[in-house]
């Protein structure tokens, strides 16, 4: 561990910054409550198990300070936002935040008339039933960073027994040009009873130096099901901390799909509690790196209830001396009979410089359970680019080729068909520019040439 969080080289993060921010009382509340946590608390180091293979260290957090007003108006970073947006299509609600800040909602009179709200902290007659809750057993410094300089929350309530047809979709972006803002979204999303709901989240940046740590809290009630998609597409400057919990109750069914493609180092932390007899959860991610980027997984699939179910299934592929790493945990509980569980990580390493990291567990408490994990880290399969070859296809479209098919599996299983689109045209952009996988990289034996 490290010294304490607060000292004279992070004062932007101290008590009096984060008690001059706006916003209802409780969240004021809330926030001093997690500051004078964080005054205590030790940086995370590279040295803990579950920091190991991380960049932590190089966490310079004083270089940054948090967005403290809310910018004039949302401020389009790029047109990926625009971009998004049109490939997602017709949805029930919008929420546009920009620094942190919620500064533009908007929700179908269709969702409305069901009793769906969607609204910032400042809709909120008080604080949020189960804000803060599904994050508290993975507290740490940077999620009280984060609780005590968000600024606003984007709270999603569908009631029991409503099906929402469209998503609800949610942009966060970073809204500041300055170089070392530090930016804390916060996202909630509650599902009673039976209801049936699609949120979208897209995560965006310029180009500047920038620190984001975005939470996302997800409540299920029996038998709901939710479709959550997240896309992270921040620019190379920036440093991405993001946690995601979720918990699903009897019979529900949570689908979650993750799509990681920018930052410098970029780090996701993504826990599902299946603590309802017969829970589901599906969590899918695909991955890429290439230049100095990092892609960080970390996993936790905790299945507390008897007959649940979890798949997760993640794909990477690095390029340049870009690294990635994937650590995951299938824990059983004690009480967990007739659980199911799988985990699968694959990785294409495409250059001698880039490197993979590949680290699957399993941690079971009870008996009659079924647990299964595999993990892949290797080059293009050269049978493949032969294969092609034979056919006529030039080397470098055939490895272009390969990629996408290694992807597209999972893009197809995206909740929602427009945002595979978007996300295979990112891809297929990314590899025709030649930033992953340049022409010929690969020698007639596998090997890299």
């Amino acid at each position: 561990m490290s010294g304490p969080l607060l000292g004279s080289d992070v004062a932007a993060f101290g008590e009096g910054v984060s008690s001059s921010l706006p916003g209802p009382a409780w969240l004021v509340a809330r926030r001093l409550e997690a500051s004078r946590a964080l005054a205590v608390s030790a940086l995370p180091s590279e040295t803990e198990e579950q920091w190991r293979y991380s960049r932590i260290d190089e966490l310079d957090l004083g270089s940054f300070s948090p967005v403290c007003d809310p910018p004039a108006e949302p401020a389009l970073t790029s047109g990926a936002v625009e971009s998004f947006l049109a490939a997602v299509g017709a949805r029930s609600g919008l929420v546009r935040c920009s620094g942190g800040f919620v500064q533009h909602v908007e929700v179908a009179e269709s969702a409305t008339s069901l009793g769906v709200s969607v609204t910032g902290s400042a809709g909120l007659a008080g604080r949020p039933e189960h804000l803060g809750e599904l994050l508290a057993g993975r507290a740490d410094a940077l999620t009280r960073l984060a609780d005590a300089f968000s600024p606003d929350v984007v709270v999603c309530t569908v009631p029991a027994g409503t099906r929402v047809e469209e998503p609800i979709v949610v942009v966060h972006e970073v809204g500041s040009e300055r170089d070392g803002a530090a930016v804390f979204p916060h996202t909630l999303v509650v599902l009673g009873p039976g209801a049936v709901a699609s949120v979208v989240e897209i995560l965006v940046s310029g180009d500047e130096r920038c620190l984001v740590v975005p939470l996302l809290e997800i409540e299920l009630g029996d038998g709901a099901r939710l479709e959550h998609t997240s896309v992270q597409q921040l620019g190379r400057g920036a440093w991405h901390l993001g946690y995601q919990a979720s918990r699903i109750g009897r019979d529900a069914i949570m689908r979650s799909f993750l799509a990681a493609l920018g930052g410098e180092y970029a780090r996701q932390v993504t826990s599902s509690a299946l603590t309802g007899d017969g829970g589901t959860s599906e969590l899918l991610a695909v991955y890429l790196g290439d230049g100095v980027q990092t892609q960080d997984m970390r996993t936790f699939q905790e299945h507390v209830a008897p007959r649940t179910r979890s798949e997760l299934v993640f794909k990477g592929a690095v390029a340049d001396t870009a690294r990635s790493v994937y650590t995951g945990l299938i824990h059983m509980h004690r009480g967990a009979k007739r659980a199911d569980a799988s985990q699968t990580n694959r990785n294409l390493v495409l250059s001698e410089g880039a490197h993979a990291d590949s680290v699957p567990n399993l941690d079971i408490e009870e008996n009659d359970v079924r647990c299964s994990h595999a993990s892949a880290v290797g080059p293009i399969d050269s049978e493949q680019l032969f294969y092609l070859a034979t056919r006529g296809v030039p080397p470098e479209v055939a490895e272009r080729l390969v990629l996408l098919g290694f992807f597209d599996d999972l893009l197809a299983r995206a909740p929602v068909p427009g945002v595979a689109a978007y996300l295979r045209a990112a891809v297929a952009e990314r590899l025709a520019a030649g930033v992953l996988a340049a022409p010929g990289a690969l020698s007639s034996t596998g090997r890299w040439a």
